[in-house]
């Protein structure tokens, strides 16, 4: 028998009457009767801040989880700290894609297992991404507000900063698995040209497919574009990527980030798209989930009430993708328990190092 710690979302009522809201403490992605029928003690909670949360308590400790599952919705924050008083911890599984809440450096020199279900919802997010880049050009948000009780048929207000996003050139920071997605959605809008900004390259064929063009310079990348999606992870090269600094070569244009919240700077973000130099930023990923009330960018709105498109973290987490990432997350955890061959590809951590090239030139 062993110990797992899973932290989740509480889904509330919904999670009640939706079963397949698996990504919530009712419903524990499929985890109750997997561990029922193999006999592990399963400890399920949201609570996940400070020294005296569940989380910690559960984790840390003489009788601390072998196994600890978190989400990127509602993240537990592996920290240094908490691996070192966690001597019994073995296995951290994002149900998800994106491990930037463990410390990797820290796991790997304990040598914990970090895994995640690559690819469990990068379809999810690329759909999302596309979405809110049209909610910001077409100016959706000003004609919906308007729509409502209390709004008025002011048909210029919308239309005075309202764009079609066909010749528009288009750029994505990060051509992955997500990113390139994107690339591919992006066709059929008939862009005037696609760009892409990435430590790797893409196959030429793959490049050729969908016609975009690697730029290596970022501030050139940010010049060209008019507008710009974030899809790559976050990590130390990352943080603050569009800064006070850099964040003016977007005067007049849009900027979408549905990676992390800490890759865009969330003061300099909520200063451009106030003074209208941004015209509009969207996504679903903040710096501090959930986020606190005085956020910067609950109360950015630009002039004429245009330019926020921010949701909650729930690009990634469609029920579709919820089914993926369950499903992943047990694989994972009974090819660990049964030592059975883990899938390359979702390995983040494994035998005191990084599991793959790719976070290993990111962490370097």
């Amino acid at each position: 028998m062993v110990k797992i710690v899973t932290v989740l979302y509480d889904g509330g009522k919904a999670a009640q009457e939706e079963p397949r809201l698996l990504g919530t403490t009712e419903n524990c992605l499929g985890l109750r009767e997997y561990c029922q029928k193999n006999g592990h003690e399963l400890i399920v909670t949201s609570d996940k801040e400070g020294a005296n949360s569940v989380f910690q308590k559960e984790t840390t400790g003489e009788n601390g989880a072998a196994i600890l599952v978190s989400t990127p919705f509602h993240p537990a924050y592996l920290t240094k700290e908490i691996i070192d008083k966690s001597p019994n911890l073995k296995l951290a599984v994002t149900a998800g894609i994106g491990s930037d809440h463990v410390d990797l450096n820290a796991a790997a020199s304990k040598g914990i297992t970090v895994a995640e279900v690559t690819g469990s919802n990068v379809v999810s997010v690329a759909e999302h991404v596309i979405m809110t880049m049209l909610i910001l050009v077409r100016n959706y948000n000003v004609g919906h507000a308007l729509s409502m009780p209390g709004g008025s048929w002011s048909v210029g207000e919308v239309a005075r900063n309202e764009f079609d996003l066909e010749g528009k050139v288009i750029g994505t920071i990060g051509a992955g698995r997500i990113g390139y997605r994107v690339l591919e959605r992006l066709v059929p809008f008939n862009p005037s040209k696609l760009y892409y900004y990435d430590y790797n390259e893409l196959p030429a064929e793959a490049a050729k497919k969908v016609g975009v063009e690697r730029v290596h310079d970022l501030n050139e990348f940010l010049q060209k574009c008019d507008v710009v999606t974030v899809n790559c992870p976050l990590h130390e090269g990352t943080i603050d990527l569009i800064n006070k600094d850099n964040i003016k070569h977007l005067k007049g244009k849009w900027l979408i980030n549905t990676a992390r919240g800490a890759i865009c700077n969330a003061e300099a973000v909520a200063e451009a798209v106030n003074s209208g130099s941004l015209l509009g930023y969207g996504g679903d990923v903040w710096n501090k989930q959930p986020f606190p009330e005085n956020h910067p960018w609950k109360a950015m709105v630009g002039p004429n009430g245009r330019g926020n498109a921010m949701t909650l973290h729930t690009s990634g987490t469609s029920l579709d993708a919820q089914a993926r990432y369950a499903k992943g997350t047990i694989e994972i955890i009974d090819n660990f328990l049964n030592n059975k061959p883990q899938r390359k590809e979702d390995l983040i951590v494994d035998a005191g190092g990084y599991a793959t090239a790719a976070y290993g030139q990111r962490n370097k």
